[in-house]
């Protein structure tokens, strides 16, 4: 359950909601002599403000491999340098836009709520079974009124990080 909560947070964070963030960037690999290397380990990236990332490579003759793997990793944000830093500027969300993307935010919730909702119905098997096999009846309706208990708190930290993120998104 708690796989899941990192997972679902994770996925939000790659999600673009209009405001420049590093996380946009994580997906993104270098060609670095001759091995994929992640940006952030070839590059210094800063948000200096809310629209812009600045990219200042460790090496200048990086600057073109590094706009190559912005371009080509779909992100939909285009790099320009000055020969020394590239900078990416965020486009403003439109209200369609938005909307898709807290769609999007939410499909990654149920997905998540859906992992949660199987861990729970396997630990019910498992005390189950584990009656049938010797366990008191009163203690595998306590465990699973604990899981359930458990259960809840997780699909209470989905719904919170589903609704701080489309706030985030439809937030103009």
């Amino acid at each position: 359950m708690e796989s899941a909560v990192r997972h679902l947070d994770d996925v939000l964070n790659h999600i673009r909601a209009g405001k420049a963030s590093p996380a946009l960037l994580d997906p993104i690999k270098v060609d670095y002599y001759g091995s994929m290397s992640p940006l952030s380990s070839v590059a210094t990236v800063i948000v200096p403000d809310a629209r812009t990332i600045t990219i200042q490579p460790w090496e200048k003759k990086l600057i073109g491999e590094i706009e190559r793997a912005i371009i080509n990793s779909n992100i939909g944000l285009t790099p320009s340098n000055n020969g020394e830093v590239i900078r990416l500027t965020m486009p403003p969300l439109t209200e369609e836009r938005r909307r898709d993307l807290a769609k999007q935010c939410k499909a990654e919730a149920e997905t998540a709520k859906m992992a949660v909702r199987n861990a729970r119905r396997d630990a019910i098997e498992e005390f189950k079974k584990l009656q049938k096999q010797g366990l008191p009846e009163d203690a595998e309706k306590d465990a699973e009124a604990d899981v359930q208990k458990t259960h809840d708190k997780f699909i209470k930290k989905i719904d919170d990080l589903y609704a701080a993120k489309e706030k985030e998104i439809m937030t103009v």
